[in-house]
């Protein structure tokens, strides 16, 4: 791995993290955490991992965060009031930075070198997900669509 480019991955990560914990606008702070997870999406990246780079864009930025500023925009009527200096979200990010600081720290296995495994690709992952598991496939789509219409049938009711 790159280290000039996993220390610029890192700053952008971790400043993007830090504007979502403190800024004062609500929206600017989903904005700047849909960005913390296009830094942890590099991450995934120039490891290697196309396929989990890929499911976090896919997943997170695509659906998660513009779920979050859709949802802002749609329920908050004092988007141009601030909210103030979040002092807690300081405090939790730090105690966070701390916990896993020390857990890594007193990780043993540091030391111990990982076993040589051949490389998962995204045509394998798609073949396996076509062949083996279509059926899993199947069942998670239809419950997701049958989500999705029983979700619009609230929000038909709520409108009557």
């Amino acid at each position: 791995m790159n280290s000039a480019a996993f220390v610029v991955i890192a700053i952008f990560t971790l400043a993007a993290a830090l504007a979502a914990a403190t800024l004062r606008k609500l929206m600017h702070a989903a904005l700047s955490f849909a960005v913390a997870f296009v830094g942890l999406a590099s991450f995934f990246f120039l490891l290697g991992a196309e396929f989990v780079g890929l499911a976090l864009v896919f997943i997170y930025i695509g659906a998660v965060a513009v779920l979050i500023v859709f949802t802002i925009l749609l329920t908050r009527r004092d988007v141009g009031k601030d909210r103030g200096f979040n002092w807690s979200g300081i405090v939790i990010a730090l105690a966070m930075f701390g916990a896993l600081t020390w857990s890594i720290l007193k990780t043993q296995s540091l030391a111990i070198v990982a076993p040589h495994i051949r490389a998962l690709t995204v045509k394998q992952i798609g073949a396996a997900l076509m062949t083996t598991y279509v059926w899993p496939l199947q069942c998670v789509g239809l419950l997701l669509t049958a989500a999705l219409i029983g979700a619009l049938v609230l929000v038909m009711e709520e409108k009557r």
